[in-house]
């Protein structure tokens, strides 16, 4: 009699071990989805409703109905801006300039591959030379762009973040259009349209007005811990009792990350 000795597979047996195994992969991709998911996500908001109030509750197109040709801050400030937008902007990246008018304050000798302008004169808008093209929205009424996700190298905001009613889901919209890596440069000084500023801005301190942008940053998840810059005027008048007449300079800074931040 010949006997087949062909090798005998046994069936798979789940044991205590496996299980154990496929049940800690399981959770591990979970908690990378739900992790992932939260990335660019507002984990709490900043501001109070009372923090949101304006003294003009007249929409803000109205009051930007007219066109102002001026500039908002002083030479001092604006030399300060552009050379720290020279050492942070790579030429030849894509920005998107929020809350724009008619000029960036980008260095007129770096070309950049795409710059696109937002704000609520068109006007304005259309006299910026350094725009490619430009889409004119209220993000007090709505905050979505039409633009894709990871669309732009570098979000600027100058000079205008004190007028943001909803800052956080702005700031999260912000992180959806940047691509990984991508920078987020907002700058301001002591200057305002004083009613129509929001009343945690109007109320502040310089130092407040700081922790303020500081914590927007932080309410949305997958920033890096904001970075601050402040240049203040000479103290040389100062001691002398006199009143500088120069615009403090402030930015906070901050990226997309590349990867999901595990907190413990």
């Amino acid at each position: 009699m010949q006997i087949n000795l062909n090798p005998i597979h046994a069936p798979f047996i789940k044991t205590k071990t496996t299980s154990l195994k496929i049940l800690s992969s399981l959770n591990e991709k979970n908690n990378q989805n739900n992790q992932q998911s939260l990335v660019g996500k507002v984990k709490q908001l900043v501001l109070t409703n009372e923090n949101r109030t304006k003294l003009n509750t007249y929409q803000d197109r109205e009051f930007y109905a007219y066109p102002r040709l001026v500039s908002h801050i002083d030479n001092g400030f604006i030399s300060i801006l552009t050379n720290l937008y020279r050492e942070r902007l790579r030429p030849n990246i894509e920005i998107l300039d929020l809350m724009s008018s008619w000029v960036s304050h980008l260095p007129s000798d770096v070309k950049y591959k795409r710059v696109v302008g937002h704000g609520l004169n068109a006007q304005e808008l259309a006299k910026n030379s350094r725009l490619e093209y430009f889409c004119v929205k209220d993000l007090n009424q709505d905050h979505k762009f039409e633009f894709e996700t990871c669309s732009f190298d570098a979000v600027l905001c100058t000079v205008s973040v004190q007028y943001l009613q909803q800052p956080e889901k702005v700031f999260a919209e912000v992180f959806r259009v940047l691509k990984p890596g991508g920078v987020f440069i907002v700058s301001f000084s002591n200057r305002m349209f004083y009613e129509k500023a929001i009343s945690a801005w109007r109320e502040g301190s310089s130092y407040s007005r700081i922790r303020l942008v500081v914590q927007y940053f932080q309410c949305v998840e997958g920033f890096t811990e904001p970075e601050v810059i402040q240049k203040l005027p000479s103290t040389i008048d100062a001691l002398f009792g006199f009143l500088s007449s120069s615009d403090p300079f402030y930015a906070v800074i901050a990226y997309r990350n590349f990867r999901i931040i595990h907190h413990d």
